[in-house]
């Protein structure tokens, strides 16, 4: 049994199946940039993110400010970076580097980047990929950008991003997948009253708007650069001022459609404790609760919507707490590994800084040796991911139990905590407390109506003590509500406070920004039983007996099909040609109730599920709408996953099996006739979609059919299908072979590529 979306496992990546088998040629790479793409996987945008895993930001140092030349690299008072420290990085076990660099202040008159500081950049780059390591090379600390007109300088800051871009993405062409583009750091309308939050004044929507333009126009530029990446690096893009604690700005972010495209994001989380005027010496529940609540934010709003995220900077300032801040970071880590995103530590090695709430110091960087506090700190991160039963991307979301309730407006309304409410404004940071006694909801739920971050609930005795947070145990997207248990509420509190019977108010908390509409005090959820499988059918059968003395005994029976059948995987692997929708024919015994999905592959499987039930005739007519998929989606499977009948005499539930057959499009695939020479999936193009397909034929013919044998039989023409054409048709999407060489023969590709 397969879930959709998330929880579709993946069986194998479309490039790793063609990787595979063209590594058993032996034909000579042509260069470097043939072998990096031939021989090594192809990885899909989560697999680099999972690949990143934590990282280290090479801070204050390229990215300085009012300073040219390359001396600016030395500005903030940190040595120029040699071979040396990025050793000193990998060592202690971090695979990914984050080079936040400056450019406004090394471009000359007419807009072009000094060489010299492309030069040093690239070199800094090198030192890295020497060393195997992801890097992310960014723009950072741009004046033109971080503005107070920012809502309104959209075209003057469009010009500048897309003239940058496009120089950065040319000289690193030829770097592969383990550099990653990151378009802007933290854009946002400096010096405004909502720099860094979404305050009243803010026209939030131009905000948004402009960000989300920029980010594409990012996009655009850096895949108009002809490259062998051009259509794989990762590239990332940020929402108002790079918020990861705020779930409105987050909401606020429009990922581009483009399948190697990530979010970014930055948390010094929680942060009171991290760079505020909150307690330093204790990691306390409070505190954890509070990261727990906005790592699952980034979570939510980007992995489980099937967008990859990376959280490019974190830290906990150095306030002389060395064991609390390892308390932070062993439940930081821990839960962005298993919410499944990389963090990228923030390093300004501001050992003796005046201003300690900027004291990020791990690396000294003048003897590149890590510092004994701050040194333990990251090794608690590193122990974490060591460890094996921390699984990365374990905790998904999209699987959470289902409940049902009660509307809520059916239940018992606790007054006065409708409101507007911020975590990060004092006064504002939930609402006003409303007196209530556990009795009033023993055995229910509580459930909070909102819009923005899921709220909390926080409970206090007659004296205002006792403060016990509380999160919800299920939330109802669709609605916005959060429901939370009186049992989970029971429980919490007499772990800090002992009897029940002592808890006196509520208030509802705030996390970022969140908007509530009404509480109430509601029945208790009922658990939706969803295995994935159709639920049973349950007969109730109603009886009546009369006595000898005229008395009658009613009595009812209920039969329930169980659900516990299996069923292999029914799959028609397609190639998709433009079409719409798409009708299909499942065949099989009249009755049968039947389940499977449309599946395809952007970033991983997914889904679109569908089930019915088989008419007498024997047939299931369905049509699946894939007017949204986009156009590079050229290969797909239709699946069943289940099919079952209910066996009246042995009371059983019997799979039977099926099949499953393309009936009609809403548009036609293309004239045979007119397919190019590689074209073996009929889209108008020679691609490596076309490569991918051979592969799969050639794996598994009984999988994967080609209709256009012709076009996709170019080398040593009419000898049929072979890994050989693939290899061909890969060199025409990197553009080392050009198109109207095909058909060509086996001879001619030895010469290629030796």
């Amino acid at each position: 049994m397969y879930n959709k979306s998330k929880g579709f496992k993946r069986i194998v990546s479309l490039s790793a199946a063609a990787v595979c088998m063209m590594s058993a040629l032996n034909f000579a790479p042509l260069n470097d940039k043939m072998s990096a793409e031939a021989v090594d996987d192809v990885m899909t945008a989560f697999e680099i993110t999972q690949n990143m895993k934590i990282g280290w930001n090479y801070g204050n140092s390229l990215d300085a400010v009012g300073k040219s030349g390359l001396d600016s690299e030395i500005a903030w008072g940190n040595p120029k970076a040699t071979q040396e420290t990025f050793d000193a990085v990998k060592a202690k076990g971090f695979n990914t580097v984050r080079l936040p660099t400056t450019w406004y202040n090394h471009l000359d008159a007419s807009g072009k980047i000094d060489p010299a500081w492309m030069a040093r950049v690239r070199e800094v780059v090198d030192y890295c990929y020497k060393n195997d390591m992801y890097v992310i090379l960014n723009i950072h600390h741009e004046e033109w950008i971080n503005r107070p007109d920012f809502d309104t300088a959209y075209e003057e800051m469009s010009a500048q991003l897309k003239n940058i871009w496009k120089q950065i993405a040319e000289e690193f062409k030829d770097y592969d997948q383990h550099l990653i583009f990151e378009g802007m750091n933290e854009p946002r309308a400096a010096g405004t009253d909502y720099e860094w939050w979404l305050a009243p004044s803010a026209p939030v929507e131009k905000l948004f708007e402009v960000v989300n333009k920029l980010n594409q126009d990012f996009v655009d530029t850096v895949r108009s650069v002809e490259s062998p990446y051009k259509d794989t690096r990762l590239l990332s893009c940020p929402p108002y001022c790079a918020s990861g604690s705020d779930i409105n700005m987050m909401s606020g972010l429009k990922i581009p459609n483009d399948p190697y495209v990530a979010a970014s994001v930055h948390a010094y989380s929680p942060y009171d404790f991290c760079m505020g005027d909150g307690n330093h010496d204790t990691f306390s529940e409070t505190y954890a609760t509070d990261l727990e609540g906005i790592l699952k934010n980034i979570r939510k709003t980007f992995i489980d919507n099937n967008i990859p995220v990376i959280l490019g900077e974190f830290s906990a300032s150095n306030f002389n707490n060395t064991e609390a801040r390892c308390e932070w970071a062993t439940a930081y880590i821990s839960l962005a590994k298993s919410y499944g995103f990389p963090c990228v530590l923030w390093d300004n090695d501001a050992r003796g800084n005046s201003d300690q709430s900027e004291a990020h110091d791990y690396l000294n960087r003048d003897t590149n040796t890590w510092y004994e506090d701050s040194g333990q700190v990251v090794d608690a991160m590193m122990a974490v991911h060591a460890d094996d039963s921390i699984v990365w991307g374990a905790s998904d979301f999209t699987t959470q139990k289902q409940y049902t309730h009660d509307d809520i407006s059916k239940g018992t309304e606790i007054k006065n905590t409708a409101g507007d409410y911020d975590s990060g404004v004092e006064g504002k940071e939930g609402s006003p407390a409303q007196i209530i006694k556990f009795s009033e909801f023993e055995g229910k739920d509580i459930a909070v109506q909102y819009k923005g971050g899921d709220p909390e609930l926080a409970f206090m005795d007659a004296e205002w003590g006792g403060w016990t947070t509380v999160k919800p145990y299920y939330i109802d997207d669709k609605n916005g509500i959060a429901y939370f248990s009186a049992d989970d509420i029971k429980t919490a509190w007499e772990k800090n406070n002992g009897n029940v019977s002592s808890l006196n108010s509520v208030i509802i908390r705030a996390n970022g920004q969140t908007s509530v509409t009404k509480a109430a005090i509601v029945n208790k959820g009922v658990l939706v039983e969803d295995t994935g499988k159709p639920k049973p059918t349950v007969t109730t059968t109603t009886t009546q007996t009369t006595s000898g003395n005229g008395s009658t005994t009613t009595t009812t029976t209920t039969t329930a099909v169980p659900d516990d059948f299996e069923f292999e995987v029914v799959k028609l692997p397609l190639t998709l040609n433009g079409e719409k929708t798409l009708t299909f024919t499942i065949e099989g015994t009249p009755g049968a109730s039947v389940g499977g999905g449309f599946c395809y592959e952007i970033d991983e499987w997914t889904s679109l599920d569908w089930e019915g039930n088989i008419g007498q005739n024997g047939k299931l007519e369905l049509t699946v709408d894939i007017s949204t998929l986009t156009s590079y989606i050229k290969t797909a499977e239709m699946q069943i996953w289940w099919s079952n009948v209910w066996d009246s005499k042995t009371e059983t539930s019997i799979d039977k099996p099926v099949k499953i057959s393309l009936g009609s499009s809403s548009e036609k695939p293309t004239d045979s006739s007119k397919i190019l020479a590689g074209d073996a999936n009929g889209d108008g193009e020679v691609s490596l979609a076309d490569a991918v397909l051979i592969m799969q034929a050639v794996a598994n013919p009984d999988d994967y059919k080609i209709e256009n044998i012709d076009a996709a039989d170019v080398v040593d023409h009419g000898n049929g299908i072979s890994p050989e054409d693939a290899l061909a048709i890969q060199l025409v999407g990197l553009q080392l072979l050009s198109a109207d060489k095909l058909p060509t023969t086996s001879e001619f590709m030895k010469t290629l590529l030796k």
